[in-house]
């Protein structure tokens, strides 16, 4: 009798994921840099949230998506220390938590404006630093964690408070179905992967394959990208236009841009890559109307993902050497995913990057 092994599940590939190019973008940028603090992702049910933090996590190296479930304590998310172990023996043996498995992966919160306060606050606090400190009577320990952090959150079921609303570097706002043929487009590929999982992401081997080698390639990167201080001058500008409140958001701005300029394979910040990302930074910081442009003028960054897209699948596209490199499939998906994995100590690696993609506004 012959038996077969059974096959890991296959998810459903980032390259096909359609009529979401903001949402991609954000992964992308945020996988490259973890520390720009994380992305938070406001929509509706059924909107490729979590099935597109899934599919991203795909693209890392040890493919690492853990899931921490609204009923977490602090421990269960950073660790423990074994105090016995300590006091006995003069050993720090630590239990690892959610934040040690999530090192160099992904970390997703689903309905994140529902988690305690607390727990909201230290996941961003270890975004953006990329250490987590665990401290029991006298007894600390240190190690690395370098996550993505991507938040989602339904507005229907309440708001994030500001303070930690501004703490999220990214902020993506998902619309529902923009059309009747974006509809049909989403559920036919739907339909297509579950009708047959593993072809369908045969299919899309060689575009994932070549967006982890480029996300790889900024990566490694992107501490060698340039900001000219022409670029500076600009995000001092459009934040200073946006009435928004200190400085976090020139900071994130200038690492979006930064990583969005090394995913494009450059070595300096453009004033393209800026726009390219400017409304993922100011969405959710802004408290002024966005300026309203003049013929012939750079169009508004704030105005609208249509201008994003297009800067960023255009404009941004090209690279130093010319070339322009292949537009990214896009398909689509029509529910989240997510499951809850046991804490457990994980090796240090390096985080790969990823590639651009052709944005299509839907």
């Amino acid at each position: 009798m012959m038996h077969t092994e059974s096959a890991e599940p296959v998810g459903f590939p980032f390259t096909a994921i359609e009529g979401q190019p903001q949402l991609q973008m954000a992964l992308l940028l945020a996988a490259i840099d973890p520390l720009l603090g994380g992305v938070l992702v406001e929509g509706p049910r059924g909107t490729a949230k979590s099935t597109s933090a899934r599919a991203l996590a795909a693209l890392l190296p040890a493919g690492r998506f853990v899931n921490l479930p609204l009923g977490a304590t602090e421990e269960q998310l950073v660790g423990s220390i074994d105090l016995e172990a300590a006091l006995q023996r003069s050993a720090v043996q630590f239990r690892a938590g959610l934040l040690a498995k999530a090192h160099q992966g992904i970390l997703y919160v689903d309905e994140v404006n529902l988690l305690a306060d607390g727990l909201v606050d230290l996941l961003l606090d270890v975004s953006a630093s990329g250490i987590n400190r665990i401290e029991r009577d006298g007894v600390s320990h240190q190690h690395d964690a370098r996550i993505t952090l991507i938040g989602t959150m339904n507005p229907e079921e309440g708001q994030l408070r500001p303070q930690l609303l501004d703490r999220f570097g990214l902020f993506v706002r998902l619309e529902n179905v923009p059309s009747t043929a974006m509809r049909k487009a989403i559920v036919k590929t739907r339909m297509a992967f579950d009708a047959d999982p593993q072809g369908f992401f045969t299919a899309h081997a060689d575009a994932q394959a070549a967006l982890a080698a480029q996300v790889a390639a900024a990566r490694r990167a992107l501490a060698d990208v340039q900001w000219p201080d022409a670029i500076h001058d600009q995000v001092a500008q459009l934040c200073q236009d946006a009435g928004v409140e200190g400085v976090r958001a020139d900071l994130v701005m200038l690492r979006a841009a930064r990583a969005h300029a090394a995913l494009q394979g450059r070595s300096q910040v453009a004033t393209a890559d800026v726009h390219a990302v400017a409304q993922l930074a100011l969405a959710h910081r802004r408290t002024q109307a966005a300026p309203v442009s003049q013929e012939g003028d750079e169009p508004a960054p704030d105005s609208g993902g249509a201008q994003t897209s297009q800067l960023s699948g255009q404009t941004a596209h090209q690279s130093t050497d010319g070339r322009q490199p292949p537009p990214l499939p896009q398909s689509a998906n029509a529910q989240d995913w997510g499951e809850m994995s046991a804490p457990q100590a994980v090796p240090i690696q390096t985080v790969k990057a990823l590639r651009p993609f052709s944005s299509k506004k839907a």
